[in-house]
């Protein structure tokens, strides 16, 4: 299964330029790496990054994460993926950008 990290476009970047990262200041606040799935994606865009455009969607294999990958509660008791490790270059799947529309941001295809 496919789940999905939302990068600032700075934050991507300097993942990029040293492979890994422990994690946007969220991410290092909780103690872990958020992560959603395509039935979260969308709400966790508007929740958490509603104003903001230069951001890139990126995608893992879940299965690929090892056991660190830990599926908690979180919103509404809803099971979220958490990683309790870096984040390395090698997981990635793909990278999209995912820019904000009129309406919300505009995902690309094939996330549901």
């Amino acid at each position: 299964m496919l789940i999905y990290k939302i990068f600032r476009r700075p934050e991507w970047d300097a993942f990029r330029a040293a492979g890994e990262t422990a994690g946007a200041p969220v991410d290092l606040a909780d103690g872990f790496i958020h992560f959603s799935t395509a039935a979260q994606i969308a709400e966790t865009a508007e929740r958490h990054f509603g104003t903001e455009s230069d951001l890139v969607l990126v995608a893992f294999r879940s299965d690929a994460l090892g056991s660190e990958l830990k599926w908690e509660p979180s919103r509404g008791g809803a099971l979220f993926p958490h990683l309790y490790r870096p984040l390395r270059m090698a997981d990635v799947v793909w990278d999209k950008s995912l820019p904000l529309g009129a309406t919300g941001h505009i995902f690309p295809e094939g996330v549901w």
